[in-house]
């Protein structure tokens, strides 16, 4: 392979990644045409056309998905490797992508790099906010955050946060012409505020366990959301009941704005993990940032 073939590979995967000529071209800081001319040079050094042309859309063929899927892991192990020449260098260095829900970035992430990232200036941290089981290898991170029972297989995993609980909750004013929720079963008489999934666009099923009993309930309401901060907020102006981390609505619950239900329904679980391939061979800032994220009890 010379230096021409990785060029043009890279322009693939570029307009591949963004869907459109126009976007590639300006994230490689080159012309459109140009960047056309060198995926027409590539489709006719190989023989196949890897990439559907529409004026609305640009869109891997077969073959495109099939060499997409070989060259994304291993040009992710390339980029791997000479980040990890860093560790040559006197001060630990680099960029880390790192993809997370909302909630872990908010409870467990910002508090940790506030302190990490003046400690070491020549880091950079970059979060991607998505709820769905992202795949780290394909989408170019460093690592993920999710929680412990929804890891992926062949993943190093590290605990950095403790256990978790979720609540069932609903504002004082909503009681007041509601009845209180004492059991599963009494959610149907109630107007719940469902949370839409975000990758998988379905509603998500309230988990609910108590002892070897676990219900995984399909409630009804008015509303749904696919964001559990907004889904707070309308708990909070009496919409409805919502089904939220504990640990977001713990000020709530103690300063009155709203009332817990069905608490012995929601037992701990397993707590946030970090988790990366584990044939990635760390960086000398990855293991630091793994390191200042690690759970202590």
């Amino acid at each position: 392979m010379n230096r021409d073939d990785l060029v043009d590979l890279n322009a693939f995967m570029a307009v591949a990644a963004e869907r459109s000529f126009t976007r590639a071209a300006a994230k490689l800081g080159t012309s459109q045409s140009a960047l056309s001319h060198t995926v027409r040079r590539l489709e006719t050094r190989l023989g196949v056309r890897l990439l559907t042309r529409t004026t609305r859309s640009v869109a891997p063929t077969t073959a495109g998905e099939r060499l997409l899927a070989t060259l994304t892991p291993a040009l992710a192990m390339i980029d791997t490797e000479i980040a990890s020449l860093s560790d040559l260098r006197d001060k630990p260095r680099g960029l880390i992508r790192l993809t997370t829900s909302e909630h872990a970035a908010e409870t467990v992430l910002l508090p940790a790099l506030a302190p990490f990232l003046a400690e070491f200036p020549d880091i950079q941290v970059e979060l991607s906010i998505d709820s769905g089981l992202t795949d780290i290898v394909t989408d170019q991170f460093d690592a993920g955050v999710r929680l412990g029972e929804a890891l992926a297989k062949d993943t190093i995993a590290v605990r950095i946060s403790p256990d978790l609980r979720m609540a069932v909750v609903g504002s004082p004013e909503y009681f007041d012409h509601h009845p209180a929720c004492q059991t599963p079963q009494n959610l149907a008489q109630h107007n719940c505020i469902n949370l839409r999934l975000r990758s998988a666009g379905g509603l998500y099923a309230w988990e609910l366990e108590k002892g070897d009993r676990e219900i995984r309930v399909r409630v009804d309401g008015q509303m749904s959301c696919n964001n559990t901060a907004t889904i707070i907020r309308a708990a909070v102006r009496g919409v409805g009941l919502g089904f939220v981390m504990e640990s977001s609505v713990v000020e709530h619950i103690a300063n009155g704005k709203l009332v817990r239900m069905l608490e012995d329904w929601c037992p701990p679980f397993a707590g946030y993990h970090l988790y990366y391939p584990s044939r990635r061979q760390p960086s000398a800032a990855f293991a630091l940032l793994v390191e200042a994220l690690r759970h202590r009890q």
